[in-house]
């Protein structure tokens, strides 16, 4: 997600989420144990989210197809989730908040199903052996609303004049498809949408087939490597599209709202060099596919790093690019095992703003540091350590953006820049496609320096406010 200093949302919301007994055990992939041993958790166990994913299956594929009207913001909608149970299961939760499920069948068998919050809570018919694979279709409709996050933000799908802004980051995915709603549970997607004629939809990966008939058009997009939820878009507008090949065979996709294109397009022309730029840092592009959405939706007020293509509210200036295209590294290629972890994500993707500036004729990322540095004890920068934000409310505050970056900066002083570049690319390419937390990246980059970084990490991680002068 973009920077704080883009964000507009007010730093006082910040009420914390109630935590869930034996969360440590579920966010290491066990199901929280509620009712029987047949039961799956109905949350992956999240401290700041705790019913967010879900326990006893894991999904390995979803099949979305979806049917929108934005005149009535009407969705129609059928997933088809194929999953392996991890235990036996006679009833399991699926994360939905809002819209009206029709149908649910698991196999080919209809299932009963209730609705507790935002849980779609599935009695099969028969229970599902431990390591059984099966397939869940829900059938399901109505108009989509938004979460509105304890910082104010709304994500999931938001309606725009022309159509849907779909970013998801945390709790959005669940807004318009049924999932397993926690970056612990990646999957592949297939994405078939249709929209009224002239609208384009916009979603991850490849663009397999695009067909008109009868005045609305459907859209066929196909994510071959694994993706959190929060990370699927299916964002609906009226758009000019850029197609093209970069090298290695990877697709080009940018969709652009006219209202947008004539600030938007000098920026968007420097995306092959920016993702040639940090391929170059942290290892080949993680994806088949690669592009922007950039809409027109003024009252969203950030931008998300849709997996493979970043959508963004406005036109994006180059530092804003920079840091989405990072993500498309650290935060999606390496995903989180919880929320707290989320400085590996953004502040990384800060810290790759530095770099930028640094090796195209800007400030030098020692300047960066020092000019944030100088900012008073008492300013938000220190309000709390990056490393334990403490609630959902403070995922995306100042300290986890630029302290994280600052904590980035103090390792590549303390390990140098050859090696700190080698931890880079090692964190990339080790855990590409797959997860990563505080720990394991504190043990790789003393694996790589031969150095001890534990202590400067903690210190700019975690150690409450304004840290000792370097």
């Amino acid at each position: 997600m973009t920077s704080p200093r883009r964000r507009t949302f007010p730093l006082g919301r910040e009420a914390v989420l109630a935590t869930v007994p034996l969360a440590v055990a579920a966010l290491l992939g066990a199901a929280a144990p509620v009712g029987s041993a047949t039961t799956g958790a109905p949350g992956a166990g999240d401290p700041y989210f705790p019913l967010s994913g879900n326990g006893g299956y894991d999904v390995r594929h979803y099949d979305l197809t979806l049917g929108y009207d934005p005149g009535s913001r009407h969705l129609d909608g059928t997933a088809v989730l194929t999953a392996r149970a991890t235990q036996r299961l006679s009833r399991f939760d699926l994360d939905l908040s809002g819209l009206k499920v029709t149908s649910v069948r698991v196999g080919r068998d209809e299932a009963r199903f209730t609705r507790e919050g935002q849980e779609l809570v599935i009695t099969p018919k028969s229970a599902l052996r431990k390591g059984q694979e099966f397939k869940v279709t829900v059938r399901y409709q109505g108009t989509p609303k938004p979460v509105t996050d304890e910082d104010g933000s709304t994500d999931g799908w938001i309606p725009t004049d022309d159509g849907a802004f779909v970013a998801g980051q945390p709790q959005g995915a669940m807004t318009w498809f049924p999932a397993d709603n926690h970056p612990l549970n990646k999957a592949s997607y297939d994405f078939t949408i249709t929209v009224p004629e002239g609208r384009t939809a916009v979603a991850n990966g490849v663009l397999r087939e695009q067909r008109t008939a009868k005045g609305r058009t459907t859209f066929r997009w196909h994510q071959a490597e694994p993706m959190a939820a929060y990370l699927a878009t299916a964002t609906v507008g009226t758009f000019k599209v850029r197609r093209g090949t970069l090298p290695g065979g990877i697709q080009l996709y940018d969709a652009v709202d006219p209202r947008e294109a004539r600030a938007a397009d000098p920026v968007m022309k420097k995306l092959p060099s920016v993702l040639a730029w940090e391929a170059g840092l942290f290892g080949p592009y993680p994806y088949r596919a690669a592009g922007s959405i950039v809409d027109h939706a003024p009252d969203v007020g950030y931008a998300l790093e849709s997996q493979s293509r970043p959508v963004y509210d406005s036109a994006p200036d180059l530092d804003t690019l920079v840091h989405e295209t990072a993500h498309q590294w650290f935060g999606d290629s390496v995903s989180l095992t919880k929320w707290q972890d989320i400085w590996l994500n953004e502040g990384f993707a800060s810290y790759t703003e530095w770099l930028y500036e640094e090796q195209h004729g800007g400030d030098s990322a020692q300047k960066t540091f020092d000019a944030l540095y100088a900012h008073p004890a008492d300013d938000r920068l220190w309000a709390y350590p990056p490393g334990d934000p403490g609630s959902g409310g403070k995922l995306f505050g100042t300290p986890v953006y630029d302290r994280g970056a600052m904590a980035l900066h103090q390792l590549r002083r303390t390990v140098g820049d050859r090696a700190f570049l080698r931890i880079l690319r090692a964190w990339a390419t080790e855990h590409r496609d797959g997860h990563g937390t505080t720990e394991e990246f504190t043990r790789l980059a003393e694996r790589e320096s031969g150095k001890k970084v534990a202590p400067v990490l903690h210190t700019w991680l975690y150690s409450e406010g304004k840290p000792e002068k370097p």
